[in-house]
């Protein structure tokens, strides 16, 4: 979905079509229906039906512009002079173009079939009056529109944003407990490599705290990190493979989405084993959906996932997997064969 150009990231050009192209239909439709049997006119509709279907062109340009005056200046109790003077001076000169242009459609091609057409000054005037009323209602309508779709993004970020918080200190406490056994074991060169690399991580992290999803590039090199770190407590225990098509990169997942599922599997899979275990990421895609699995090679599939949630990072995800796409997205653990356990993220595919 391409935002447009005021930075509207949940309306799109493509919406913004439709919406004002249903309108236009309706208005287009009712006008026929006068002409011929309100007014019993025998001339040809599709003139009629054409013209009134692009007077709404001039606002269909104007919404992405009017969407950025509504969030430069929004209407609330106890907004500023400027911002009513502002959305008056938008809303007039909108209906002004629109109207112009409007004015400009029936001296051109004289829809209604009249035998004098009207002029171009008696159409625009007489016109801007009684369709004032629509104007400003469509006004309204799209100022509405953007601040219910602005209140559930910054909802939608608000919920994500706690989730996050809760975490990134959930898997800090097991890469400090990590480090304090590898202090234990008088492991320290060991230790500080991990304390390096978790702080390297955390500022990567933090940097994008504020996205909710990133690329797939970018989440599978924020994993990476996370590998480098574990391998220091894990060594040749620990074996990681990642095989995501080159294409697949730029699509859009949710931010921190790799490293709870890899996480999973080092806990209950490579820890508990004195062999450790073998992870494979991958990625493939079909029919517009994006799939991503983890995979590990331990034994240890936990019945009681489906209502427990697989503990706080599968939990989390889960969550903010339903915040960000709803339905379209999908979380499954299961069995892969008589020793191996798979999670399967199943996610829209989009490109950033």
């Amino acid at each position: 979905m391409n935002p447009t150009q005021t930075g509207a990231s949940t309306i799109s050009w493509r919406w913004i079509a439709v919406l004002w192209c249903a309108g236009g239909f309706f208005e287009a439709t009712q006008a026929v229906l006068i002409m011929r049997f309100g007014e019993g006119r025998d001339a040809a509709w599709l003139p009629l039906f054409a013209t009134s279907l692009a007077t709404w062109l001039t606002w269909a340009l104007a919404t992405p512009w009017i969407i950025g005056l509504s969030r430069r200046y929004r209407i609330h109790r106890g907004m500023s002079l400027r911002t009513v003077a502002v959305h008056l001076a938008a809303f007039a000169t909108v209906s002004a173009v629109a109207e112009a242009w409007s004015a400009l459609l029936q001296v051109l091609f004289n829809p209604w079939g009249n035998r004098s057409p009207p002029t171009f000054w008696d159409s625009w005037s007489i016109t801007l009056l009684y369709q004032v009323v629509i104007f400003l209602i469509a006004y309204l309508l799209i100022l509405t529109i953007t601040y219910l779709l602005d209140s559930r993004e910054n909802l939608s970020k608000a919920q994500l944003a706690a989730l996050r918080g809760q975490m990134e200190p959930h898997f800090m406490f097991n890469t400090l407990n990590s480090i304090a056994a590898l202090v234990r074991d008088r492991r320290n060169d060991e230790a500080v490599s991990m304390i390096v690399g978790l702080s390297e991580f955390l500022r990567r992290a933090s940097e994008d705290s504020h996205r909710p999803q990133v690329t797939l590039a970018e989440e599978v090199e924020y994993l990476q990190r996370y590998v480098e770190i574990q391998k220091v407590r894990f060594g040749e225990r620990l074996r990681v493979s990642v095989d995501i098509e080159a294409k697949l990169l730029d699509a859009q997942v949710p931010n921190l989405l790799l490293q709870p599922l890899v996480e999973n599997a080092i806990k209950h899979g490579v820890a508990k084993r004195v062999t450790g275990g073998t992870i494979r990421v991958s990625g493939a895609h079909k029919d517009g959906s994006l799939y991503l699995s983890v995979y590990n090679d331990g034994s240890n599939f936990p019945d009681e996932w489906q209502t427990k949630g697989g503990g706080v990072g599968l939990a989390n995800l889960r969550t903010r997997l339903q915040i960000l796409h709803g339905d379209a997205a999908e979380l499954q653990m299961m069995r892969a064969g008589a020793d191996g356990v798979e999670v399967v993220v199943t996610l829209p595919l989009r490109e950033a």
